[in-house]
């Protein structure tokens, strides 16, 4: 059915539609499949015939074609360092140029950010087109990566609002939105491309296409509902799935950690059942930095062999590949506060044996108790451990080649998860360097690691660490920054002074916007909007009452004194930054940003 975004047709069809369209594609159809055009390349043209010279952005790779075209042809691409500056500098344009200002930013985060300029836009009477990145058609409300409902979000704010669905609707939907910003009393007007309507035909198959024939696509309806309360018979026969289990694994996401169980208690617990266990966003640390019970690496095979799942909080969503992930040989216990959430996308790739809704911490502590005196085979905990051991030497063994420039990020990694403190609380903000961290920084306990969570927002790093440190003054508390993230909240360096929270600041300086680069300059051709500087963001954070500490490849044998001294400073009050110059590496090499 990708052929349908195409030819500009509904995506999903009645039963008698579905006959017609079968009927219809018996026929030669007028999609070129093997084209190398695709929809940004519409959206430049558009842009170009209206006389746009300018398109402020912040890179995401859901706007990458749309960039990348207008790079191709002659419009300038002038990127910032936080999307409302983008909106801003396009509303500036309109007013001075008296023609359209043009601003493309990313999907969810990228287009909330934009939201107050949006409205001074409207305020001000200006003429802006805001563009904005979106989830694939496909995958819209299943959980895929920064997926909203934007329209919702700017309907108030906007003389003109439409989601282009097809790729056939770009070019009218385009001059309609430009047309009515201009008309009458001006004002903004919000146009969304789902990335499946921007890229080439032959990439979007192979990106969203179903991998297999899994059956109830279309009119699958979900036939029994969930009680609001844990139930003891639940309970009762999940403890017999497990005892009968194998090779069961438990996933544990955030949810896990909310009141009213203490995450100590769901840690006994854990331990008591000895079952494997993979941690994600907030229940990171939830078992020590060294447990046994945590298996870091390998996920996606230990869930190919295992023959029981425990969802404890986690949700399959693109984090999950959607439930693709899941064998569907597995037995799959899931539990959630969310109905939602607990059951999303099992119309299309997995079911559940037994859904609960309910707290997810709550029913780990039922269930050891139901299995009191059993454990999962240690055979199959030890397999999966030595897996682990295998991969992290492979890590270790990757951070001690040299880079072409500057820093081995992971070099630089391992030494701070070496010396960072016992007590540290860890926050996670960024792309590419962030998505290297995960891998090597272990959180030291529970609730030790802060990370923005499903929506993927950049620029949580200032706002988070100052409420970390503030509620654990005592704690060491490392922001882990890419350099793109940083511009969004560097100048609290001044909040950490004025108000004593001294924190440390590791920045990955790459001059880059790398996990957007990876993708974007393969398969299209070009770095624009991803290339940043060597900024010296140390005198930044000098310049507001912190300390700086520039870090290159001439520091190398010094990064164990560098770090101390930078602890020490911090102890002593003084919130650090530590600009540290990296090179490239192909660790995480495929990983996805959209």
């Amino acid at each position: 059915f990708l052929k349908e975004i195409y030819l500009g047709s509904p995506l999903f069809l009645s039963f008698l539609e579905l006959e017609q369209k079968l009927l219809f594609f018996c026929f030669p159809s007028q999609t070129e499949t093997k084209s190398s055009r695709y929809g940004g390349e519409r959206v430049a043209e558009v842009l170009q015939a209206h006389g746009v010279k300018f398109v402020f952005t912040l890179v995401g790779g859901h706007i990458s074609p749309i960039l990348v075209a207008c790079e191709k042809i002659g419009i300038r691409i002038v990127d910032t360092r936080h999307e409302a500056t983008a909106v801003f500098a396009a509303d500036a344009v309109a007013r001075l140029s008296g023609t359209i200002g043009v601003a493309a930013v990313t999907a969810g985060p990228g287009l909330t950010n934009t939201v107050t300029a949006v409205k001074n836009a409207q305020m001000a009477e200006s003429p802006v087109l805001l563009i904005g990145g979106a989830a694939a058609t496909l995958l819209q409300g299943r959980g895929a990566l920064q997926d909203i409902d934007q329209m919702s979000l700017f309907k108030p704010l906007c003389k003109f609002c439409a989601s282009v669905r097809t790729v056939r609707e770009i070019v009218p939907v385009l001059r309609k939105a430009l047309a009515i910003a201009q008309s009458g009393t001006p004002g903004p007007v919000f146009v969304e491309f789902p990335i499946d309507t921007l890229y080439p035909f032959h990439l979007v198959e192979r990106e969203f296409a179903a991998k297999g024939s899994p059956k109830g696509l279309v009119g699958n309806a979900i036939a029994w509902y969930l009680r609001n309360h844990l139930r003891n018979l639940f309970v009762q026969q999940c403890a017999e799935l497990v005892s009968r289990a194998k090779k069961p694994v438990i996933l544990l996401g955030s949810q896990a950690t909310l009141p009213p169980t203490p995450v100590d208690h769901i840690r006994t617990a854990l331990e008591s059942m000895g079952i494997p266990c993979f941690l994600g966003g907030m229940a990171r640390g939830m078992l020590g930095r060294d447990s046994p019970l945590h298996i870091r690496q390998n996920r996606r095979d230990a869930l190919k062999e295992a023959d029981l799942v425990v969802l404890a909080g986690t949700v399959c969503d693109f984090r999950m590949n959607y439930g693709r992930v899941l064998n569907r040989r597995s037995k799959i216990i899931a539990v959630n506060r969310d109905k939602k959430q607990l059951l999303k996308n099992t119309d299309m790739f997995w079911k559940p044996t037994i859904a609960i809704q309910g707290d997810a911490g709550s029913f780990l502590l039922r269930l050891s108790k139901g299995l009191a005196g059993h454990r999962c085979p240690e055979d199959w905990l030890q397999s999966l451990k030595e897996g682990d051991i295998t991969k992290e030497r492979a890590n270790r063994a990757k951070a001690v080649e040299k880079t072409e420039q500057h820093l081995n990020p992971l070099n630089v990694l391992h030494h701070v998860e070496d010396l960072m403190d016992e007590d540290s609380i860890i926050v996670a903000d960024g792309g590419d360097f962030v998505g290297s961290a995960a891998y090597i920084l272990r959180p030291r306990g529970p609730l030790c690691w802060l990370d923005p969570g499903a929506f993927g927002t950049l620029g949580v790093g200032g706002g988070f660490a100052l409420g970390a440190k503030l509620c654990r003054p005592q704690s060491e508390v490392w922001i882990i920054y890419g350099d793109g993230s940083l511009g969004f909240s560097v100048a609290e360096f001044d909040t950490f002074t004025r108000h004593k929270t001294p924190v440390i600041a590791l920045v990955g300086n790459d001059a880059c916007w790398s996990q957007i680069s990876r993708e974007q300059v393969p398969i299209l051709g070009s770095n624009v909007a991803c290339g940043l500087a060597f900024t010296d963001y140390h005198i930044v954070a000098d310049g507001y009452g912190g300390k700086g500490i520039l870090i290159g490849r001439e520091d190398e044998a010094s990064l164990d004194e560098i770090i101390r001294k930078a602890q020490q400073e911090a102890q002593q009050g003084k919130a650090m930054l530590l600009n540290v110059l990296i090179g490239k590496t192909n660790f995480r090499q495929g990983s996805i940003s959209v």
